[in-house]
């Protein structure tokens, strides 16, 4: 799921609609397979948004400890193991600590404290931020303070350049963006897991929802001998993706290859989700699921769609009336989706307010994941959720990314829309998400499949 930035205030939002404005999204082209070449630009290129800013607090005299820390919390191992056959990958490692201040991790362990200086506009980063991995699976290891929230380890196999800006709440990170393609990384091949460990208690993920990137896979390895792992995409995952969004292309005659990010050898380097990909040019999927949205609205016109909460709630019973899809105890109808809506399954008829009730709050996601996965028509699909993986994009229109990155993931975990983890009841969970409150180690791998778990 796309995260959830923190609000950043009417200054905040006045700065970033000026600086958008005065750098538009630029293509450099696209190759013969129909991948977009990005040419990416320099510090005056940089865009921050919501979606890519890290914002810091206010935080003037204050020590950059960590206060209020549990007893029994400890710093975090986290080990680095590249399986790439070469030595230019590197790590950055950022977050916020227990003050709200954005920080880094050093290569010698230590935090660093970017400084804006009071500066509106982007300043690059001149620290020594990036973190050298070993090479031929070797693992680095690397403790993380006993608080960060917000963490990010970023890999890539060039260096990244960062930025921080005042947005009059302190020094903000500028973090890569993957929809601006003239962003000063756009044509690297990076990625990230996304952390947040407070008092001892971890959440780690790795996610698909924005794009794929350079390959990941995790173990979290906890104090009593038990293991959790995420094992990420195949080796060659990146290339595979777009041979088969080719052949889409072909079969649909959708830009589906347009989804694939080229670097200026024409090689994909990165794989946009519809949904940020609609971001830069919505005309492309505009009226995509036009024709199934009012298919499925005759249909439940005439028959109920049950969704089942799988709370207390039980089965709840919607039908169509007077061109809106109405469930019992909701209290909200909702309107017919567009394309933008059923990508980001987060705005529209599926955004939530304060006045929703928890009941149309837990038929939003099941609904929308109806839509992504084109099951609503289907033999059964009346009953949301109810069908198994099977049945899940096997006919169109659908989310051909989602079907086509799941095809690649080695254990079949790992969002690829925000509501992935949608399912009947009794399946595995399909989230890329470890947890636990006894950790001994995340262990990272970059580059290739999980093998083995690393030593302690």
């Amino acid at each position: 799921m796309r995260s959830v930035c923190t609000f950043i205030g009417l200054l905040t939002t006045s700065w970033v609609t000026a600086l958008q404005s005065a750098a538009p999204v630029n293509e450099g082209g696209s190759t013969s397979e129909g991948f977009i070449k990005v040419d990416p630009g320099g510090a005056t290129e940089v865009e921050a948004t919501a979606a890519n800013l890290l914002v810091g607090s206010l935080s003037q005299g204050k020590a950059y400890s960590v206060a209020g820390r549990a007893p029994s919390s400890w710093p975090l191992l986290v080990k680095l193991v590249n399986n790439f056959d070469h030595r230019n990958v590197k790590a950055y490692i950022s977050g916020l600590d227990s003050t709200g201040n954005v920080f880094f991790i050093g290569p010698d362990g230590n935090s660093i404290y970017p400084d804006a200086e009071s500066s509106r506009l982007p300043v690059e980063i001149s620290q020594a931020i990036a973190i050298p991995l070993r090479s031929g699976s070797e693992s680095l290891s690397i403790k993380l303070p006993s608080y960060i929230r917000s963490g990010r380890v970023y890999i890539s196999t060039s260096d990244l350049r960062f930025f921080v800006v005042d947005m009059g709440t302190g020094s903000s990170i500028i973090q890569p963006s993957v929809t601006n393609q003239r962003d000063p990384n756009a044509d690297k091949n990076w990625g990230f897991v996304e952390l947040t460990y407070i008092d001892g208690l971890l959440y780690a993920s790795i996610s698909y929802v924005d794009f794929v990137g350079i390959v990941l896979g995790m173990i979290l390895l906890a104090r009593d001998g038990s293991s959790q792992t995420t094992a990420g995409l195949e080796t060659d995952a990146i290339t595979k993706i777009c041979q088969d969004l080719s052949r889409q292309s072909k079969l649909d005659g959708r830009r589906w290859t347009s989804l694939c990010i080229a670097n200026a050898d024409g090689n994909p380097v990165c794989v946009l989700s519809p949904g940020n990909y609609y971001d830069i040019k919505p005309e492309m999927y505009d009226k995509y699921w036009d024709a199934y949205v009012d298919d499925v609205w005759k249909k439940y016109a005439t028959q109920d769609l049950l969704i089942n909460t799988q709370s207390i709630a039980g089965m709840i019973k919607c039908r169509v009336v007077d061109g809106k899809l109405a469930c019992d105890g909701t209290g909200q109808k909702f309107d017919k989706p567009t394309a933008k809506y059923i990508w980001g399954c987060n705005s529209g008829p599926f955004l939530a307010s304060k006045n929703s009730t928890l009941i149309h709050i837990a038929v939003i996601p099941r609904l929308c994941a109806g839509f992504a996965r084109s099951t609503l028509l289907l033999k059964g699909g009346n009953i949301q959720p109810s069908l198994s993986r099977q049945s899940y994009y096997t006919v169109d229109p659908t989310n051909h990314y989602s079907r086509i990155v799941h095809l690649y993931e080695v254990d079949g975990r790992g969002y690829t829309f925000a509501y992935d983890d949608v399912n009947p009841d009794g399946n595995e969970d399909a989230s890329g998400v470890l947890s636990s409150n006894n950790v001994q180690a995340l262990v990272i791998h970059v580059g290739g499949p999980i093998t083995q778990v690393s030593p302690r």
